[in-house]
């Protein structure tokens, strides 16, 4: 049994008039990927200089004008990518590259080191502040927590100076912030805030990180609103945020934290990071769009995003994941495939406004298509079969004879114990149903018209078992006609309940398919159908196919 009792709830915070949960998000934050810091310091193997300068490449055309990239005093592949991308001018003018640093002298020189010749720069600089963190990693009390990130706060200031040809901004992260004390938390901050004295014109970055997620997303959007209410130089610094995903809200926690005031949010394509990960920017930026908001990204081919993030990472995106997972604009249940094949059908009354069941967004909005919308299985219904053969093969099934195939297409499907392509339904559709000619085929046939100029009479020439004859019928249209023609020759009864047509195809020369529905004497109902260029022939093409039914039931 899992002991429970050895943990506790962590604590929330009285806020009596709190703000946030009447907030709405109307724009997008600034962006701030990590990938290629806290998500390549996760990775079993780090991203060698060629994948991380291909990684900063991509995020650089999908939009992001901050990019952290890397922690140049850790390793010599950090300090030689930093270099890389300097030197090779490979910064564009309007992004700003962010590096990482302990508040550590040293670490804080090289970090400096690594920057030399950047038109602009962002340090970061960060500490750890959280009580489990100074009372049991190093046993600092407060005042000694604050002096160790003003010292750094003040050299970050000189090796600024010493490099006049860079413009550089400042970070600080209280690291372990939610497990910190929210005053103290503001404290330290603002101590550092004095020393870098930010400005409108020149703003300094205070980073409020979920080192670890400790509690549910709302306390974490409280602590947010503490902060922008009681930091000083409100107007003259951006309020970030870093969450990471250890109780699998950090999305949820990032999106009521920018309710709470935050400005700015750092994150990961896909989440990836430390343990279970940072908050996915792509999901909340995506989020965004689905409101209606500009994300200010560009994930308008989300594919491109999955092969840069799975070949630099070695892992793989889960099918379920949201906007970008291979089955998320997929559907099997039944009740869910006709609801998305009504909605997509009322679309073309508003094309400007998507509103379509189970699907939040447009699948070709991230440069996928409607084909894998749905997947027919054996859990799937009627309506999802028609949508595959509507929206491939531009064939309009009657309600009656979508109820009947979509048996055809269970039993096999449970058959194969798989879901089925768009191009085995078309085939068991023509096999089941269209222009069926065994025992039975139509050869050929003449109207003539009857003495009392309102019947139809049909001779008709077929071939019944390999042997040609020819039968007679009449009635008031051709359609009747053929039908008594075979009830005589056969000693059946054809009713015909139900007869549609269209056309397939676009054009002069397009084809003709005919749906027919009939029921005999016995209570049986059958489908067929029948093609051809001349709709005549359809339609008696489809008698047949339905009368084969009939004739290989009634031999059996």
């Amino acid at each position: 049994m899992m002991n429970h009792t050895k943990y506790r709830p962590y604590p929330t915070m009285h806020m009596a008039n709190r703000k946030w949960p009447s907030n709405v998000i109307t724009k997008a934050p600034r962006w701030c990927s990590v990938d290629m810091r806290d998500g390549n310091q996760a990775l079993e193997i780090p991203m060698n200089l060629e994948e991380k300068l291909n990684f900063f490449r991509f995020l650089v055309n999908t939009g992001f004008k901050e990019i952290e990239i890397g922690f140049p005093a850790a390793s010599d592949t950090e300090f030689e990518f930093t270099r890389a991308l300097i030197e090779k001018n490979m910064i564009p003018d309007d992004v700003i590259v962010q590096v990482l640093t302990q508040s550590r002298p040293h670490i804080i020189k090289e970090t400096f080191a690594s920057l030399k010749g950047a038109k602009k720069a962002i340090v970061h600089l960060y500490n750890s502040t959280s009580t489990l963190q100074r009372e049991v990693v190093f046993n600092n009390d407060m005042q000694q927590t604050i002096d160790l990130a003003v010292e750094g706060a003040k050299l970050l200031k000189e090796e600024a100076a010493k490099m006049p040809e860079t413009e550089f901004y400042f970070e600080y992260s209280p690291e372990s912030f939610t497990g910190t004390e929210m005053p103290f938390a503001v404290e330290i901050c603002n101590a550092v805030l004095d020393i870098w004295q930010p400005t409108p014109d020149h703003k300094a970055i205070i980073n409020l990180p979920s080192t670890v997620e400790m509690a549910t997303p709302n306390v974490y959007a409280d602590q947010i609103e503490y902060c922008c209410e009681n930091l000083k130089y409100r107007d003259s610094i951006y309020v970030s945020l870093h969450a990471h995903n250890d109780r699998g809200t950090a999305v949820a926690a990032t999106e009521l934290a920018m309710m709470a005031g935050a400005d700015r949010v750092e994150g990961t394509l896909f989440g990836n990071g430390e343990r279970t990960g940072n908050t996915d920017i792509m999901n909340v930026a995506m989020n965004l769009f689905s409101q209606g908001i500009d994300p200010e990204l560009d994930f308008s081919n989300i594919d491109a995003s999955i092969k840069i993030y799975e070949e630099s990472t070695r892992m793989k995106i889960s099918p379920r994941h949201p906007y970008a997972g291979s089955l998320v604009y997929t559907a099997f249940s039944g009740s869910h495939q006709d609801a998305i094949r009504k909605g997509m059908e009322a679309m073309k009354n508003h094309p400007d406004q998507w509103e379509v069941p189970y699907l939040p967004i447009d699948p070709m909005d991230v440069g996928r298509n409607y084909d894998p919308i749905v997947r027919i299985n054996s859990q799937s219904g009627k309506g999802g079969v028609a949508f595959i053969l509507e929206q491939n093969y531009g064939l309009y099934l009657p309600k009656a004879f979508q109820q009947d195939f979509s048996k055809v297409t269970t039993s096999l499907s449970d058959h194969c114990h798989k879901d089925l392509s768009s191009e085995e339904i078309y085939t068991a559709f023509i096999e089941h149903y269209v222009d069926i000619c065994n025992p039975l085929e139509l050869i050929g046939y003449k109207e003539i018209a009857h003495s009392n100029h309102e019947d139809i009479v049909i001779k008709a020439t077929i071939r019944y078992k390999g042997e040609p004859e020819e039968i007679t019928g009449e009635g008031n249209g051709i359609i009747s006609a053929l039908c008594h023609a075979l009830e005589t020759k056969f000693h059946i009864t054809i009713e015909v309940l139900d007869y549609r047509e269209h056309s397939m195809e676009l054009g002069t020369k397009s084809k003709a398919i005919s749906y027919i529905q009939i029921a005999d004497d016995q209570g049986g109902i059958y489908y067929g159908a029948g093609t051809s260029s001349n709709i005549t022939k359809s339609s008696l093409r489809a008698i047949i196919s339905t009368t084969n039914k009939i004739i290989t039931e009634m031999e059996e």
